[in-house]
């Protein structure tokens, strides 16, 4: 028997529609952009196990069932691209996961709101430039003789000769990082500031009681609290080791550093769309998607395993 003075959960929740139906309305565009460019492609991989030519379409190209991916494994350039794309991003997981962690833990030690918010904006910005943009700039700062960093370095006494940031693999691999992690450390700090946010100013004070400093109530209210949030972001960032950037690539590529260079976003290119054959492109890219998978629902078991909430 329904209480009296409770509204129907069925009136309660057309009451709820009616009164934000506009919110409603503006999230149908991300759906729908989701459901096309997302779940709508899906009957396209089919073309990875199949030897398609876009003049047969679907129906008059031969079923070939695995023998692109057999082809792809025995690849020799095959290999060398997954073995780049595992090293730099991993190497990439390993240096850039702290950092918007760190900066996300400074931001907040801030007292003063106006130079706050300029430092935020200042390093949010580099997440929207094209990396056509940052490689133009870079390789303006980093020329052997003729960049910014080297006629410094050279001034000051600090080298003789200049580095070759861009031109050398060594030079080049590290520098390639550095940027990439700089590129997007401020956005990554978002999540963690927000998380931050939403830590009870009753811990601190009871922290602040027990004498602690600073640095203490950090390590021991901050970091917990937003653990979760780590673990989560974790998680999510171990699903994209085997992707990789073709604009990033390209724009700091050059031939020198062909060797390092060389990772799947460059291989999809060159030895798929470039050469039309479609059947390899779409094969390896389901390979990174399912490995990708794989990567997520194993750190995320591992996760739970540890106590944590997980993601799934």
């Amino acid at each position: 028997m329904q209480k009296a003075g409770r509204m129907p959960r069925r009136n309660l929740l057309g009451s709820h529609f009616r009164s934000n139906w506009q919110l409603y309305v503006m999230i149908l565009v991300p759906i729908a952009f989701v459901i096309l460019f997302k779940y709508a492609a899906y009957p396209g991989m089919r073309i990875a196990f199949m030897n398609y030519k876009p003049a047969k379409g679907y129906a008059g190209s031969e079923y070939v069932g695995f023998q692109t991916f057999e082809k792809i494994f025995r690849d020799k350039d095959f290999i060398r691209a997954l073995k780049n794309s595992l090293i730099f991003n991993f190497a990439d997981l390993l240096v850039g996961f702290p950092v918007p962690v760190i900066l996300a833990l400074m931001l907040n030690e801030l007292r003063f709101p106006r130079y706050k918010k300029l430092s935020q904006t200042v390093l949010y910005l580099p997440h929207f430039l094209s990396w056509v943009i940052i490689a133009s700039v870079a390789l303006n700062l980093f020329k052997p003789e003729t960049g910014l960093v080297n006629i410094l370095l050279k001034n000051t006494g600090a080298i003789d000769k200049g580095i070759p940031f861009l031109t050398e693999k060594w030079h080049w691999s590290v520098t390639y990082l550095l940027i990439g992690v700089w590129q997007n450390m401020g956005w990554g700090s978002i999540i963690y500031l927000a998380a931050i946010t939403g830590i009870s100013p009753d811990l601190y004070e009871a922290a602040t009681i027990d004498g602690a400093g600073r640095f203490r109530k950090i390590w021991n209210v901050t970091l917990p609290c937003i653990r979760g949030t780590m673990v989560t972001l974790l998680i999510m960032n171990l699903g994209r080791v085997m992707g990789s950037n073709f604009e990033r690539l390209e724009s700091f590529g050059n031939v020198q550093v062909k060797e390092v260079q060389y990772q799947l976003a460059i291989y999809i290119y060159e030895k798929g769309l470039a050469g039309g054959n479609f059947s390899r492109a779409t094969a390896v890219g389901l390979f990174q998607s399912l490995t990708g998978l794989l990567l997520v629902l194993a750190s995320d078991r591992v996760s739970k395993a540890l106590g944590e909430d997980g993601l799934l």
